[in-house]
């Protein structure tokens, strides 16, 4: 495990931006968050760097919230709340905002904040072992600011019953929704993240940029009022009874009250 939580490992054109806390399943706490964030803007103010992967190390591509960061959260008081939530945003949009274009490699499973990273890049390739889940309903709380990302790669339609029901999904069900783009085997992801960057390559560098941003443009408009709202969304439902409750209870490793009436 790096210090940092991740790496990046530099190949002429191409930046790996790998997540590295195997042992914890690449689950992100407040250090973490603020640290990805300086380094893809960074990656982004770089311009040497004309692709961008995100990768991970271990079993699992992310398990979203770290235990130890939830413990933490949960003293939190108002101001700390919110500006923790904010900080999740901050990343999330960040990588979405990207000028250069961003490849999810999804070596294993991905839950909650984990498949926001996912959403938010251009392109995810995953194992087909790999699964996702969007959890946050069973701890008493919402998937708020990915929300807008995920909604945005899978409809509203496929959001509803992923939010509401927090079933875990197969790489099958997610290309399926268009959360993945396309399912290969341990052993061919490397090659196929290797054949999307070649396409890539062919492009122009200043085009890829405009591509990018005619679809945002074209697209919903995903903008800092929607990011804030989101983030205002998370820090209020954390703080009700519900919330604590779920969160409490998730760390505590029992059931929430709501399932035992």
């Amino acid at each position: 495990m790096s210090e940092s939580g991740f790496r990046i490992s530099h190949n002429g054109k191409i930046a790996h931006l790998i997540l590295d806390r195997p042992e914890k399943h690449n689950a992100f706490d407040d250090v973490l968050i603020s640290n990805l964030t300086t380094a893809l803007e960074n990656l982004n103010a770089d311009s040497l760097v004309r692709i961008v992967v995100l990768a991970a190390e271990g079993l699992s591509f992310s398990a979203g919230g770290d235990l130890a960061w939830m413990r933490r959260a949960a003293t939190y008081n108002d101001l700390e709340n919110l500006a923790d939530a904010r900080s999740l945003a901050k990343l999330i949009a960040t990588l979405d905002r990207m000028a250069k274009p961003t490849i999810a490699a999804i070596q294993g499973p991905a839950y909650g904040g984990g498949c926001g990273l996912i959403a938010a890049c251009d392109i995810a390739i995953a194992v087909e072992s790999a699964v996702f889940a969007l959890t946050e309903v069973r701890l008493g709380l919402i998937p708020a600011v990915i929300s807008p990302y995920v909604t945005r790669a899978i409809g509203q339609r496929q959001a509803r019953r992923l939010f509401l029901t927090a079933e875990k999904f197969s790489a099958d069900e997610a290309y399926r929704i268009g959360f993945i783009h396309k399912i290969v085997t341990a052993e061919n992801l490397e090659e196929e993240v290797d054949k999307i960057i070649d396409l890539l390559l062919l492009g122009g560098p200043q085009a890829l940029v405009a591509a990018k941003q005619l679809v945002s443009d074209i697209g919903v408009a995903l903008d800092q009022n929607l990011i804030d709202a989101t983030a205002q969304k998370i820090s209020e439902i954390r703080k009700t009874p519900e919330g604590r409750e779920g969160v409490g209870a998730f760390l505590e490793k029992r059931k929430p009250t709501w399932t035992l009436e």
